[in-house]
C-alpha cells in the first residue's frame, strides 16, 4: 500500500504541474478559501485515484471532464462509485461548462454544498 501511496502523491504533483485550462478557471475561485472559507485541494489522491479537487472537511468530490470522458464513461463510473463508497459526494462537471459559465458551476457546488452543510449561507464571503 505504500508504493501505491507514493504513485499517487507522485502523479498529483505532476496533474498540478498539468492542469488543464478548466481546472486553472476553477482553481482560481476555489483557491485561498475563496468559496465560503472552504479549504480545497487540487489534484488530491484518494486511494488508487487522484480526485480534481477535494473539500476533505465535508467529503465532497468535484470532478472536471474532458472530450475524453465521454468514451470513458464506465471508467468515471467506477471512480465515482469507489468514492461514494468511501463516504464522498461527487460533482462532475464538463470543461466546457467550466471555460463558459464558472459562476453557474460555482452556484450548483454551493446549492450542493448546502446540502452538506445546511447551516451554510450561499452567500458566501464575498
Amino acid at each position: 500500500m505504500g508504493a501505491n501511496r507514493h504513485v499517487s502523491r507522485d502523479r498529483a504533483r505532476q496533474l498540478r504541474r498539468d492542469q488543464t485550462d478548466a481546472e486553472q478557471t476553477l482553481w482560481a475561485h476555489l483557491r485561498d478559501r475563496q468559496l465560503c472559507g472552504a479549504k480545497f485541494r487540487r489534484q488530491h489522491p484518494i486511494g488508487p485515484f487522484v480526485a480534481d479537487f477535494c473539500f476533505p472537511h465535508q467529503r465532497l468530490v468535484v470532478e472536471l471532464d474532458g472530450g475524453q470522458h465521454a468514451v470513458k464513461i464506465a471508467a468515471d463510473q467506477k471512480r465515482s462509485r469507489f468514492l461514494e463508497a468511501q463516504g464522498y459526494k461527487v460533482l462532475r462537471f464538463w470543461n466546457h461548462d467550466v471555460l463558459k459559465n464558472a459562476v453557474a458551476v460555482l452556484k450548483r457546488l454551493l446549492r450542493c454544498w448546502a446540502t452538506l452543510t445546511p447551516a451554510l449561507s450561499l452567500e458566501g464571503r464575498g
